[in-house]
């Protein structure tokens, strides 16, 4: 059993490498009864430095199980991950999760400077980093504020400001707006968009909302039913900077959405025919034959 996720640092060689480069990557899971279930199969995948990602698939494709091995949390079975050109003192990625993911016992203002704090930055650049991104989200007056007197859209915004300003090589996003009502998850869209047009990251999303996939990125990648692989890219051709609700009312949109869900059809059925597979009882007579 192999796992190897490599960072290389940025050299005159290595300037039209993909900022990720995924080959050949396998992650099987073993289960009860000694089943094994294979989750990614020989999955290959170039990140551009600066595209923004974004990944749709019928649920239990292996979507989060990618990010999570991208990340360092899951290992591979087989396969590599190489992430390009870091520079020295960066973390590799940072991380925001579908559900509550800032410490409870600090203000926002420290959730928002861990990152920085455990790198041994300075107190300036704390203040100055910390507080450019609080400002961009929203945040300013509630720095002091904890987790637990914040609507979960405000969390959300704590961790979205956490992770840039941690300043990672990639920013790893799975399903960030999925709790939020329909209100607020656009208006963080629309926030995360105005962020991002910053500093262009290298951002891996993931989602199951193709109209969220459609306005926040530059290529989306549809995967197909466990096992999990790449089975089409689409380009995104709307020009940055984007208006969340204007681009919505676009013709072009529209049609971007239907091919993304005609793609999606397929795997969606399949997926449902697995997991009700799988729930079917063992059917037996009277009499074990």
């Amino acid at each position: 059993m192999s796992n190897t996720i490599a960072s290389t640092s940025t050299t005159a060689s290595a300037t039209d490498e993909p900022k990720i480069k995924i080959r050949g990557l396998d992650k099987r899971f073993d289960v009860s009864g000694g089943h094994v279930v294979t989750a990614l199969e020989s999955f290959d995948l170039d990140v551009p430095q600066g595209q923004f990602l974004t990944i749709v698939g019928p649920s239990g494709c292996g979507k989060t199980t990618l990010l999570r091995m991208l990340a360092g949390l899951e290992a591979a079975t087989s396969g590599t991950i190489e992430v390009n050109g870091g520079t020295a003192g960066r973390p590799e990625n940072s991380m925001v999760f579908q559900g509550d993911s800032i410490f409870p016992w600090m203000s926002v203002w420290d959730n928002a400077a861990y990152g920085l704090a455990v790198r041994g930055a300075s107190r300036s650049e704390i203040k100055d980093t910390v507080g450019h991104y609080l400002d961009a989200t929203g945040l300013t007056k509630f720095a002091d504020a904890y987790p637990h007197q914040l609507s979960g859209g405000m969390r959300q915004r704590v961790s979205i400001a956490r992770a840039f300003a941690n300043d990672p090589e990639i920013l790893l996003m799975d399903e960030p707006f999925s709790a939020l009502d329909e209100q607020n998850k656009t208006l963080l869209q629309a926030e995360l968009l105005r962020i991002w047009d910053e500093s262009r990251k290298t951002v891996v999303f993931i989602t199951h909302s193709v109209d969220e996939a459609v306005t926040l990125s530059d290529r989306i990648m549809v995967m197909s039913a466990q096992p999990g692989t790449a089975k089409a890219f689409i380009d995104v051709p709307f020009e940055r900077p984007r208006d969340v609700l204007e681009l919505r009312h676009r013709p072009e949109y529209g049609a971007i959405v239907y091919d993304i869900w005609q793609q999606l059809r397929e795997e969606v059925e399949r997926a449902k025919q697995q997991a009700e597979a799988k729930k079917a009882p063992t059917r037996r007579g009277l009499f074990r034959r």
